[in-house]
C-alpha cells in the first residue's frame, strides 16, 4: 500500500494499529517455518536481554495477559527454547531462562527480523529513523505514565 492510499486525515492511532497489524503479519511469515509465533518470539527476545524472569514478569514485558502466560511458556518449553528452574531466593517461584536452543534460535532469526525492520524503515533516512523511534517511545511513555497517575 502506498502512502497516497492512506486516508490523509486518518487518526494516528489508526495508522499505528495498521502498522502493528502489517508488521505482525510479516513477522508471522518470517517465523512460520520455525513454528514459533510473533508473541513467542517477543518473549524470547525479552529473555535474551533479561537472562531470567518470573512468568508474570515475562508476560508483562512480552505484551501477554497473565492468563495467557502458561500457554506461552508451555509452548516455548515444548519447543525446547526455554527452561524453568526454582528461584534460589524463593523455591516456590519459578524462573524462566533461555536454553542453548533458544539462544541458537535467536541467532538464526534475529537477522531475519532485522531485515524486516529495515524494510519497514527503508523510506526513512537515519535522522528520520531516530525521530520515529523517539516519537514512538514518547507516545508509549505518555500513555503508560497516564495509566500510573
Amino acid at each position: 500500500m502506498t502512502a497516497s492510499s492512506e486516508p490523509s486525515a486518518a487518526l494516528l492511532l489508526y495508522l499505528i494499529k495498521r502498522l502493528e497489524l502489517a508488521t505482525r503479519a510479516q513477522l508471522d511469515a518470517v517465523l512460520k517455518p520455525s513454528g514459533v509465533t510473533a508473541l513467542q518470539y517477543t518473549a524470547l527476545t525479552v529473555l535474551e536481554r533479561r537472562r531470567t524472569m518470573s512468568a508474570a514478569d515475562l508476560a508483562r514485558a512480552s505484551f501477554v495477559r497473565a492468563q495467557s502466560t502458561s500457554d506461552l511458556v508451555g509452548a516455548l518449553e515444548r519447543h525446547g527454547l526455554i527452561e524453568r528452574s526454582a528461584d534460589p531466593a524463593n523455591r516456590r517461584r519459578l524462573l524462566i531462562s533461555l536454553t542453548a536452543a533458544g539462544r541458537a534460535f535467536l541467532v538464526e532469526y534475529n537477522p531475519l527480523v532485522a531485515q524486516l525492520e529495515e524494510r519497514m524503515l527503508s523510506g526513512l533516512d537515519a535522522a528520520d529513523r531516530d525521530r520515529f523511534r523517539e516519537y514512538l517511545i514518547a507516545g508509549r511513555r505518555a500513555l503508560t505514565d497516564d495509566l500510573r497517575a
